[in-house]
């Protein structure tokens, strides 16, 4: 059973086979704090970009002449759990930038932590 987007999470409940809705005034409070990275994706500067492209015709189109170039990329949030080292988060989401989100032959990708 997948939780809706309203539903705060309490923990998994093994016997039950879903996650347990939280309960109680102050949930939030009690909640463990997470670290949260940020990966964004964009082609390379040397890859033609047709959606780019397009965006830019389109505004163009719209008026707003100004605009020279597009660039559209993508970007993920991924949130990790507290208490993991530092160090090893750091590589782990670089490694899974590199193989997982980007394709490093035509992508460039940057991560950026956030605080939750």
């Amino acid at each position: 059973m997948w939780p809706t987007t309203h539903t705060r999470l309490r923990g998994w409940d093994a016997e039950a086979g879903h996650y347990k809705a939280a309960t109680g005034a102050g949930f939030g409070s009690r909640m463990k704090r997470y670290m949260k990275a940020r990966v964004y994706v964009s082609p390379k500067p040397t890859v033609l970009d047709p959606q780019g492209q397009t965006i830019r015709a389109a505004l163009n189109g719209l008026g707003h002449t100004s605009v020279s170039e597009v660039r559209q990329g993508k970007f993920f949030d991924i949130g990790l759990a507290a208490g993991a080292d530092p160090a090893r988060i750091r590589e782990e989401m670089e490694q899974i930038a590199h193989d997982v989100l980007a394709n490093p032959v035509i992508e460039e990708y940057r991560v950026e932590w956030l605080e939750d």
